[in-house]
């Protein structure tokens, strides 16, 4: 842990080497925010951390050593937790689903966020309105063709959200879920597709304007920086385009 003296509030994001979790550190950065980068990928989040004047710990979530090293460099206090890792791989139907596939988007996604959320909870308690926010995805509110691992593991996060908020309110702990739709980010849709760029870029083609990562982490920024006494529950967001997650206007 640190001994450098901050009047900064803390906030941890995992996930932040890319994508939403990226957006997310930066965008809490300029919120007035210490932000501690947690991911796997060492040389990214040094170098985001660099940037923002915040700090870089290298963490597989799935890891109970690597989150322990995260808790002890987080210390005693801590303001906001995003839990933001984790990621969709394959889009196989049931009858031809690859369960190593589930397994893995079980891991990063459910078993990382409880792991990290598990070994923070006291620091949290020690702030007011200390807040535990999970990224979550509209995959957890619904179900589409093809989609029913990472679907499965997005209500088992939002199992998680609605459940800790029962069980943390009494010791002054705010709970939010953001649940995005659509977002178009370099690495999302590439790793589900198992690196196809062309498939990649399928999935966004014809949509005018799909979210970006900095529409998600301006939402983010949006609930941990509410008066301690508020917390939003759920905040779904997706580009106006998308109705539904199978309801997607795509122009021509």
């Amino acid at each position: 842990m640190t001994d450098a003296i901050t009047t900064r509030p803390l906030a941890v994001v995992t996930g932040a080497s890319s994508g939403i979790g990226e957006a997310t550190a930066r965008r809490l950065a300029q919120e007035g925010f210490e932000v501690i980068c947690a991911a796997r990928r060492t040389e990214r989040i040094e170098q985001l951390a660099k940037e923002i004047d915040g700090r870089a710990v290298t963490c597989d979530v799935t890891s109970e050593e690597d989150v322990a090293r995260l808790a002890q460099e987080v210390g005693d206090r801590l303001d906001v937790l995003v839990n933001n890792a984790g990621g969709a791989l394959g889009t196989e139907r049931i009858a031809d689903a690859v369960v190593d596939k589930w397994r893995q988007m079980y891991d990063s996604n459910v078993i990382g966020a409880l792991n990290v959320t598990k070994a923070l909870l006291p620091a949290l308690t020690q702030v007011k309105g200390g807040m535990v926010v999970i990224v979550s995805s509209i995959a957890g509110l619904g179900v589409y063709e093809g989609g029913a691992g990472y679907c499965a593991a997005k209500h088992a996060e939002t199992v998680i959200a609605e459940t800790l908020r029962l069980e943390a309110v009494e010791d002054g702990i705010r709970v939010c879920e953001i649940d995005p739709g659509l977002v178009h980010t370099e690495e999302f849709s590439l790793v589900r597709l198992g690196g196809d760029r062309a498939a990649a870029d399928k999935v966004y083609e014809g949509v005018a304007e799909p979210l970006v990562a900095e529409d998600v982490a301006d939402a983010i920024a949006y609930v941990a920086t509410r008066p301690a006494h508020v917390n939003i529950d759920r905040l779904v967001i997706k580009p106006q385009a998308q109705a539904a997650p199978h309801k997607l206007v795509r122009r021509r």
